[in-house]
């Protein structure tokens, strides 16, 4: 049966972690802060190890760093980078994107002012506004949900032998 729901099992799953975590409140805002500020970068691949990195350095919590920068998954990803590229071209003034026919070093300059730069602008101000949000949402939820009893999830069905 569990199998039939493995989203909602893992989606549980991932809520207990989160609850279980062994710090307080304002450290795992500040740290689940810290892992969407980076989440929301153009890093991709890196985001994890940045978050961690991040966190230990400011004294954070790392688990909930590394749990939060899941935001920019491969679901996400597209909408969150086309969303920041958009805004930061929008900021900048710049005209949308062209490829060149051949990489040179002209070529190469060209690519990073249409891209690089809208890109990186759009992600700080997206990863800005997300980790203020998600600071003071998670800041006043933990609390609330350190209180829940969550039920165990019910185990598969065992037939016993006669």
């Amino acid at each position: 049966m569990w199998r039939q729901w493995w989203i909602s099992r893992q989606s549980k799953l991932f809520l207990l972690r989160f609850l279980r975590l062994r710090a307080q409140p304002d450290e795992i805002a500040k740290g689940f802060a810290v892992g969407i500020f980076v989440g929301m970068t153009p890093l991709i691949g890196l985001h994890t190890a940045i978050a961690v990195f991040v966190a230990m350095v400011l004294g954070q919590n790392k688990i909930a760093a590394a749990m939060a920068v899941w935001i920019s998954n491969p679901v996400t990803a597209p909408f969150l980078y086309v969303a920041q590229y958009k805004t930061g071209r929008f900021i900048l003034d710049t005209p949308y994107i062209s490829f060149p026919d051949q990489f040179n070093l002209e070529s190469l300059s060209h690519f990073s002012s249409t891209l690089i730069l809208p890109l990186c602008l759009g992600s700080f101000i997206y990863a800005l506004l997300a980790a203020a949000v998600a600071y003071a949402i998670v800041l006043r939820i933990i609390p609330l949900l350190k209180s829940w009893r969550i039920a165990r999830w019910p185990r598969p069905f065992k037939r016993r032998k006669v």
